[in-house]
C-alpha cells in the first residue's frame, strides 16, 4: 500500500515537473505555428534571390499574430549564438531613455550641457547650449559632420570629444545620422540612473522577455556604446519587435509606456541614408519612392515605405514591425546593399503575411 502511494506521488511530481518545463519553454520562446505553404514557397524564393544577388543572409524569423510561422538559420547552431547588431543597438538605448523619462529621471527638453558641466569646451556656443535630449534622439543635434573618429581613440573621453565638436546648425533643424549622439544618450542614462544601459534594461526589459543579459561594448570610460556594440540572438530581436508591436505590453505587463513606443516609431524628422546629407539625395538618385531611408526618422528608429517601422543596423540587421499585418520580421545578415535586402522583404515576405 505504501509503495503504491509512493508511486502515485512520484507520478504526480513528474507530471508537475513536466508541465512546469513546458510552461517555461513557452514563456522563454515565442510560440510556434506551422509554416503556411505560401510562406514556405515565398521564403524559398527569398533565399534563392538573396543567393543570386550575393546577399549573405544569416537568419530570418517571421512572427505573425504572436506566433513564429517561419525561422531559418543559414548555418547550423548559430540560432543559439548572439549576433552583432550594429545600429539596432540604438533602439534599445532609446528604450532606456523612455524608461528613464517615465521614471522621472530625465526629460526630452533637458539640455545636454547641464549633464556634463565639467566636460564642456572653454567656449560654449549658443547651438551647443541649446541642444536637448530630443535632438539626440532624432539625429538633429546640429553637427554638420558626424564626430565618428572619436570612437577609436582610447585616450579620449568620448563625452568631452562630442561636446567639443562644432555645432554648426541650430539643434532640431538639421538631420545628420550621428552614432556618437546615441552614445551621449547612453552616458546620460548612466548618469541619471547610476547604471549602465545594459544593467538598467536587464530587470525592465531583458528579464521579462527572457533574454539572457547581453554583451554590450563600452567606451574606455565604461559607458555602453549606445549606438552600436549590442549582441543578441535572432529570437531576441523578434521578441523586441513583438513587444513594440504590442505597444510595450508583454504578458499583461506594460514594460514600455505605450506613448513612448508611439513616439519612437513615428516620423519625427525628415531623414536620409547614413553618410548622406538630405541635399545630396537628388544627385545620388535617392527618392522617397525608392529609398527606405527617406521615409522619416523617429526616436532611433526608421519608417519604411510599406507603412511599417524598423530598427536598423549596418550590414543588414533588422527588426521590422508591420502593424497592419500584425507581424514582425527579424533578420541578421552580412550584406552591403541594404536596400536590396529590404526590397526582398517587401517583394517576397509582405505579400504572404
Amino acid at each position: 500500500m505504501k509503495k503504491t502511494i509512493w508511486v502515485v506521488l512520484m507520478l504526480i511530481a513528474l507530471t508537475a515537473c513536466k508541465n512546469s518545463v513546458k510552461e517555461t519553454a513557452e514563456i522563454i520562446d515565442l510560440p510556434r505555428a506551422e509554416t503556411p505553404d505560401n510562406v514556405a514557397s515565398a521564403m524559398e524564393g527569398f533565399f534563392q534571390k538573396a543567393a543570386d544577388d550575393s546577399l549573405d543572409i544569416h537568419s530570418v524569423m517571421i512572427v505573425k499574430d504572436g506566433q513564429v510561422i517561419f525561422s531559418r538559420w543559414q548555418s547550423e547552431g548559430v540560432d543559439t549564438v548572439p549576433h552583432v547588431l550594429h545600429s539596432v543597438s540604438k533602439t534599445f538605448t532609446a528604450t532606456a531613455v523612455g524608461l528613464a523619462i517615465a521614471d522621472g529621471k530625465m526629460a526630452l527638453t533637458d539640455k545636454i550641457v547641464d549633464y556634463f558641466p565639467d566636460k564642456l569646451p572653454a567656449k560654449v556656443s549658443d547651438n551647443l547650449r541649446a541642444m536637448t535630449v530630443r535632438d539626440l534622439l532624432t539625429m538633429s543635434c546640429g553637427h554638420d559632420v558626424e564626430p565618428s573618429g572619436v570612437r577609436g581613440g582610447q585616450d579620449q573621453d568620448w563625452v568631452t570629444a562630442f561636446l567639443a565638436h562644432p555645432v554648426v546648425h541650430e539643434p532640431g533643424t538639421f538631420y545628420l545620422y550621428n552614432s556618437l549622439g546615441t552614445y551621449m544618450l547612453s552616458a546620460i542614462v548612466q548618469k541619471v540612473t547610476g547604471e549602465k544601459v545594459v544593467d538598467y534594461l536587464t530587470p525592465r526589459l531583458f528579464e521579462p522577455l527572457h533574454i539572457d543579459k547581453p554583451q554590450w561594448d563600452e567606451s574606455p570610460q565604461g559607458i555602453n556604446c549606445g549606438g552600436w556594440g549590442l549582441y543578441l540572438k535572432t529570437e531576441d530581436l523578434a521578441k523586441m519587435g513583438q513587444l513594440l508591436l504590442q505597444k510595450g505590453e508583454w504578458n499583461g505587463k506594460q514594460l514600455i509606456p505605450a506613448e513612448w513606443v508611439a513616439e519612437m516609431s513615428k516620423k519625427q524628422v525628415e531623414s536620409i541614408n547614413p553618410g548622406t546629407r538630405i541635399e545630396q539625395a537628388a544627385e545620388r538618385g535617392m527618392t522617397k519612392e525608392t529609398s527606405d531611408w527617406m521615409q522619416g526618422y523617429g526616436y532611433q528608429m526608421w519608417r519604411c515605405r510599406p507603412g511599417c517601422f524598423r530598427a536598423d543596423g549596418a550590414r543588414g540587421q533588422y527588426i521590422i514591425v508591420v502593424p497592419d499585418k500584425n507581424a514582425v520580421i527579424a533578420i541578421t545578415s552580412n550584406v552591403e546593399n541594404l536596400q536590396a535586402e529590404l526590397n526582398l522583404v517587401w517583394d517576397n515576405i509582405l505579400p504572404v503575411l
